[in-house]
């Protein structure tokens, strides 16, 4: 595997994880038995991915970068589907993660 299927293997892993949170969230405590199926595979899809971009991309940066892209896609999913309010300290927060995660990507390891 080539180090840019390793990236991208990697930035879908964290789309997957966002659509777990997500799954997770309409499941309810996984009582609606759809959504539990939907968090469910959504799981088993990032940790395969993760998995597989792990095997070529140093752990520190990888993980980052997957938690990254997890949290900020959970904030916005939060924003869009749910309601949750965007306040300036939340923005700063998502400006200082997205910040971190392009440091990570284009600092030397």
């Amino acid at each position: 595997m080539s180090n840019s299927v390793a990236w991208l293997f990697l930035v879908l892993s964290g789309i997957a994880d966002v659509v777990w949170a997500v799954a997770t969230k309409y499941a309810a405590g996984y009582t609606r038995l759809g959504w539990t199926a939907v968090s469910v595979v959504a799981l088993i899809v990032f940790l395969g991915l993760l998995t597989q971009a792990l095997k070529i991309l140093p752990l520190g940066t990888a993980y980052a970068v997957w938690t990254g892209i997890g949290a900020v896609g959970s904030v916005l999913a939060g924003l869009l589907l749910f309601g949750e309010a965007m306040t300036a300290a939340r923005l700063m927060a998502i400006v200082a993660i997205v910040g971190g995660v392009v440091a990570l990507k284009v600092l030397p390891s």
